[in-house]
């Protein structure tokens, strides 16, 4: 069977993105296809769609990484020891790397797949402040610091980020062009267009009402974690959530003294700077990057994404759903 299309053709049917929300579930094997495309497709050309064997992904893969005297990050790598490149998936807000454990062990028979908790997540480092701002600027630091680490080859690297983990891939890849042979980004804030964002979201980013909107978030852990897949979805396009993937973030909201909703509010409280520093060094961005976004995209509206698209000269996947899958989720309405 072949796809008649580039690489987001094969998004269109694979992926639905959202902020922080998904809608649709697909079969894993086109969400497996649509990052094998990635790596292997020239521009324009067909991509022959490959049946994989899952390898199972267990604690083994599953380890703590040190990337400097403040930060361990925990992490799952699945390895390969002949892989035809490799693929670097980087999570949103409240998420953990186990967002992406079913699509890391059906990618593994033919790449080596890493994916991380970000500073603030899951079980990764939570340092204090005046340590680690929590700002996207930050998160780049740690990324290019992870590459070097776990010698990841860049030249032979996709990685798909979406929400807080996007804009930081963008920001070293101003610095560094050749930080992956493609980046895929979704449903994220790019440039600051407080339009464009659900309003909590905006007051996340202005003095007076961030300590509210954090106190907020920290108050109501337990909805945000059982609706945030699903927020302002009907009823029937209403999905389960693997209950490994929801225990998770559940046992990652607090670690210590900070809870991901704190750490999710440092970032914000840092993001318009970093964002205007973006916009400003647009010119400078030169890695190949895709844009996938969610038709339905409840907190960033799909507008931010055809700007974007449009100024980086990137095709636009504006699918009917929400987010990018976590592909730790099921459908209760049989879209599996």
């Amino acid at each position: 069977m072949r796809y008649a299309g580039p690489y987001l053709d094969v998004m269109r049917r694979a992926l639905g993105v959202q902020s922080h929300c998904m809608m649709a579930i697909v079969h894993i094997d086109d969400v497996v296809a649509a990052t094998i495309a990635v790596l292997t497709a020239e521009p324009g050309g067909n991509v022959e769609r490959i049946d994989i064997m899952s390898q199972p992904a267990n604690d083994d893969a599953i380890d703590f990484f040190e990337i400097d005297e403040d930060i361990t990050l925990r992490r799952m790598v699945l390895r390969n020891s002949n892989p035809k490149g490799t693929v670097l998936f980087l999570h949103g807000f409240p998420e953990t790397l186990y967002a992406w454990k079913d699509i890391a062990k059906a990618l593994a028979d033919e790449y080596e797949v890493h994916a991380f908790d970000w500073p603030g997540y899951g079980l990764s480092s939570r340092p204090t402040v005046d340590r680690f701002s929590y700002a996207p600027k930050d998160y780049a630091r740690i990324l290019d610091r992870y590459f070097g680490k776990a010698r990841i080859d860049t030249s032979r690297l996709a990685i798909y980020a979406t929400d807080i983990g996007a804009l930081p891939t963008l920001l070293l890849a101003v610095e560094r062009p050749d930080i992956a042979r493609t980046i895929i980004v979704g449903d994220f804030a790019p440039f600051n267009r407080p339009q464009f964002m659900y309003a909590s979201l905006q007051s996340l980013k202005e003095g007076a009402a961030m300590d509210q909107v954090r106190a907020n978030l920290n108050s109501n852990r337990d909805e945000i974690l059982q609706n945030t897949f699903t927020r302002g979805l009907p009823e029937e396009e209403h999905f389960e959530v693997a209950r490994e993937f929801k225990d998770d973030m559940f046992r990652g909201w607090t670690q210590g003294a900070m809870t991901s909703a704190d750490a999710f509010s440092h970032y914000y409280s840092h993001f318009t700077r970093d964002q205007d520093h973006f916009e400003s060094q647009l010119a400078r961005l030169k890695t190949p990057v895709k844009v996938v976004w969610g038709e339905k995209d409840l907190y960033i509206n799909k507008e931010m994404g055809v700007e974007f698209a449009e100024r980086v000269g990137s095709e636009t996947d504006s699918s009917s759903g929400h987010r990018a899958l976590p592909p730790s989720a099921e459908s209760n309405a049989g879209h599996r």
